[in-house]
């Protein structure tokens, strides 16, 4: 058992046994917590979920839509914290969801240099995914458009993690061995937003100029 496993032993027990017992509704119910700042690891939810796609239980397609589906209800439910109680109340009450001052700060910093993009963005940083929907709501980004990328966001996530899953089956638990592939997928996703974001602020440059 891998050493991610022997740390999180009893939620590893938990997410097996509410996906076992619920199906798909388990993983929506799981993912709605991650999401909602609940420290329930979505790479276990999808692992376990990616190897009972192996043995017939799960169909891929179906378990990545619930997986973003739960994801979006959980980041609106985040979304609403910080859009009606405000930076003082996440500050005040956040210790509680594990939510420190620098995460908060953070996120914010991102959110002013990237704007709402980072709703995108941030659901493929395993460091700031949970938390990246508390400045969106402060700063009352649009909601469909943040619903949008939350679950596009989500969904490239929960793919990549259906997809070890399946590629790993009954030693799904060994999932410390492909975090490797993981930070080659996460630094090509943020060097593609950079890129895009620069050349984006140089032709609105340009255009201002003429």
């Amino acid at each position: 058992m891998s050493v991610l496993f022997e740390i999180l032993n009893p939620v590893v027990d938990f997410v097996t046994w509410i996906i076992s017992n619920l199906g798909y509704p388990g993983v929506i119910f799981l993912m709605v917590l991650d999401s909602a700042m609940i420290p329930i690891p979505s790479e276990i939810i999808l692992v376990f979920s990616g190897y009972l796609v192996t043995t017939g239980t799960f169909e891929p397609i179906s378990l990545i839509l619930a997986g973003s589906f739960g994801n979006v209800i959980g980041s609106i439910i985040t979304y609403y914290i910080g859009l009606k109680f405000g930076r003082l109340f996440i500050l005040r009450f956040g210790k509680y969801f594990f939510i420190k001052e620098h995460h908060l700060e953070y996120t914010e910093k991102l959110f002013q240099k990237f704007g709402d993009k980072i709703s995108f963005l941030g659901r493929l940083l395993p460091a700031i995914r949970t938390y990246i929907s508390l400045p969106c709501g402060l700063a009352k980004m649009n909601l469909l458009k943040y619903s949008i990328y939350t679950f596009i966001g989500s969904a490239i996530w929960n793919t990549i993690f259906t997809y070890i899953g399946i590629q790993l089956g009954s030693k799904w638990q060994e999932i410390d061995n492909y975090s490797i592939y993981l930070e080659i997928v996460t630094g090509c996703a943020i060097v593609a937003f950079v890129v895009w974001f620069i050349i984006k602020m140089l032709r609105k440059r340009s255009l201002n100029k003429k």
